[in-house]
Parts: C-alpha cells; structure tokens; sequence
C-alpha cells in the first residue's frame, strides 16, 4: 500500500494507487450492477473488474481533458453509465483528498521537527559555548582567588612586620635608657678605680692623709651604689630582652602553656615608652588558670589592642585592661577612655583592609589579624563603643584541659 506520508500533498495519483485503498466493495457492487464494468488506467490496463470487450462503452473518471482513467462497461445506457461514473469519482475524490491532506500534514510537522532540530542543535552548541565559558570563568576566578590570597598573606606579614617594628622602636628606646646609664655609671667606677689606684701608689707616703684627701670612703660607698645600679639595668635590659623573644615565635605554629596575664604584663613593658606619654596603663589582673595558647600570637593581638587604643587618645588619658575566669572563659578587656568609634564605622572595625587612618599610615588589618588570632583559639572578640566615651574591646578565650 502507498504511505502517502512519502509523497507531497500537491502530488499525481494513478488510478490503481487511489483504488489501493478507496472502498472496493462498494465499487465492486456498483460496477457489478451495470453487468461486469471495469475501470481502466489511462493505458487501457484493466484496474478494477473484468477485462472489457472491444464494444464496451468508456466513459473518462475525472477531467476528460486529462482524465485519471475510465469506466468500460458492454451494457447500460448513458444516463446509467454517467451515475456510476459519478459514484467512483466521488469515492476517488475523497480518497485523493484524504491523502492530499494526509501529505500536507506530514510535510508540515516534518518541517517544525526540522526545525525543532535546528533549534535543538543550536541550543545544544550555545551550551557547548556557555559551558566552556563558565569553565574558563572559573578557572580566571580560581587564579583571581589564589592572587587575593597571596596577597592578603603578604598583607598580613606586612602587618605582622609593622607590629614588629613598633615594638622594636619602643625595646630600643627602653634598652638604650639602661644602658646609657650602666655606661656612665661604668665610666664612673673606672675614675674611682684610678683613684683607688693612685692611693696605692700615695701610700709609700703618708697614707692617712692621702685617704682623706683622696675621699676614699666616700668613693668606696659610691661605687658600691653605682654597681648595684648598674646589676639593676642589666636585670632591666634581661626582662626586656625575655619580653621581645615571646615576640619573636610569632609564626611558631606549637602551642603552650602560657599565663594570660604574664603575656600582658610583657607586652606593656615592651610598649611602655609608646604608650606612657599618651596614656597611663591601668592593669586589674584576676588570678587565672593557665591557657594552651599560641603565646607569641595573643601577645601580638593584645600589644595591637594597647597601640590603637592609645594611638586613639586625643589628650593624656587612661587604657585599663582587666582580666577575669568565669564560667569555663578567661576575659580580657581593654578600655580607654578616649573619643570612641563613631557608630557608622563600628560594625566595620574587624573588616579587612578597613582603617580610618591616613593613606599609608595602617593596612587596615590590624583588627583583622586580632580578630583571627582569637578565633584561632576557639575564642570571639567584640567592641562597645560610644563617642566621647572610650571604646572597650572584649576577648573571650575558652578553657581546655
């Protein structure tokens, strides 16, 4: 049979395609009852019924000018012959019809599915596209990502390396005072030596009157003095010294066991000549139990803490900084009673690169670096603040056995 899905809707039909599937019985019938008809092709080629005599009358199927076939018959008149002509016309037309527009349909959804194709093709390549896109997006993100965060560790060495270098600034002047002293002090007992000297040679003569002249009790007793001041600053500069070593594991990823309040004893002696002429550093130190802790690191959080809070005195004020154990917490606070943060910049203080201070005179990470030390230890850090009225940070460190 014929797929009329494989031909165009505006397609030619022969007569033995259209009678492939027209109504045969109801044409067998009617052909029958003019006595044996037949319908032929075109060629004369018998398509329906018997073959026609010689005599047999044909009468075209369709347009006489181009007819599809015809209807042969021996017996019944015009008028008869007209009417079955008519009959079969009328089922060939219907199934011509049916096919037309079985054709036409077909055509038309093969056309959507082509281009539905296309459609899906294209789509498919601007997947493609945009997937290979997101990859490389991704990948430039990734290198981006790897770029900020050598560059944030470079910024947090560097804030590091400035803490540093604010502590060596105030060692070096708390060094240089006791050794300036223990220097004269030296150069002093050295005269005093020469005299004691001269006395030895004085005492082939008269020795009373030579140790009189020369105030040998006086040296003696001054000398004494001198030495035991001098034992004083070498103590002074040793404590320093023991102090500016705590600072220098800041990268020792080792923890210890460390008392709080010796850490914050050692970093205001070291940041005493920054900060004295500022403020006056007040402690009220609880007694508290021993941390794990990465020492070095809180003693940089805390001398951060000192420096901003004095570096944010206007006039001569006072940083008092408190500690205490409650409820499984060890608690330090630094206040001062300086000009305060003003609410709008409060929230951001612990921001990264966040700074209220001239260009070039802070990285803005101080407050970052203190805030991720004490999270390193389990512990949060928080700020009250109102202007006029001081700023007070709060650290907060878990005790562990």
């Amino acid at each position: 049979m014929l797929n009329p899905a494989t031909r165009r809707f505006d397609a030619e039909w022969t007569l033995s395609e259209l009678l492939a599937a027209a109504p045969r019985a109801v044409l067998q019938e009617a052909l029958a009852a003019l006595g044996g008809a037949s319908l032929l092709e075109t060629d004369g080629r018998t398509v329906l019924g018997p073959d026609p005599t010689a005599k047999a009358r044909r009468m075209p199927l369709g347009s006489e000018i181009e007819p599809l076939g015809y209807l042969a018959a021996d017996t019944g008149d015009a008028p008869t012959l007209r009417a079955v002509a008519a009959l079969v016309q009328l089922a060939l037309r219907a199934e011509q019809r049916y096919r037309m527009a079985a054709a036409l349909h077909q055509e038309a959804v093969h056309a959507d599915y082509q281009a539905l194709q296309e459609k899906h093709a294209a789509l498919q390549e601007s997947e493609a596209r945009y997937k290979a896109l997101a990859e490389r997006l991704q990948e430039r993100v990734q290198e981006q990502v790897k770029v900020i965060e050598t560059a944030q560790r470079q910024l947090y060495q560097a804030e590091k390396l400035a803490s540093v270098g604010q502590l060596a600034a105030g060692v070096a002047h708390e060094i240089n005072t006791p050794i300036g002293f223990i220097k004269s002090n030296l150069t002093t007992a050295q005269s005093y030596l020469d005299q004691i000297s001269g006395y030895r040679h004085a005492l082939k003569a008269d020795a009373r009157s030579a140790w009189n002249t020369l105030a040998l009790d006086e040296v003696l007793a001054d000398f004494a003095a001198l030495l035991r001041e001098s034992h004083d600053g070498a103590t002074r500069i040793a404590r320093i010294v023991a102090d500016l070593k705590g600072f220098s594991r800041v990268d020792n990823p080792e923890q210890e066991i460390a008392d709080v309040n010796e850490i914050l004893r050692g970093v205001c002696q070291v940041a005493a000549s920054q900060v004295r002429e500022r403020a006056e550093v007040v402690l009220e130190l609880s007694p508290l139990p021993s941390l794990r802790c990465h020492a070095a690191r809180l003693g940089q959080t805390f001398l951060n803490l000192l420096l901003n809070a004095a570096q944010a005195m206007e006039r001569r004020g006072a940083i008092r900084i408190a500690t205490e154990h409650r409820d499984g917490l060890i608690r330090i606070r630094f206040a001062d009673d300086g000009k305060g943060i003003p609410p709008d910049v409060l929230p951001r203080v612990f921001d990264p690169f966040f700074t209220t201070k001239d260009v070039g005179q802070g990285t803005g990470l101080g407050l970052t670096v203190c805030s991720d030390v004490v999270k390193m230890h389990g512990g949060r850090i928080g700020v009250e603040s109102a202007p006029g009225r001081g700023a007070t940070f709060t650290i907060e460190l878990p005790v562990r056995s």
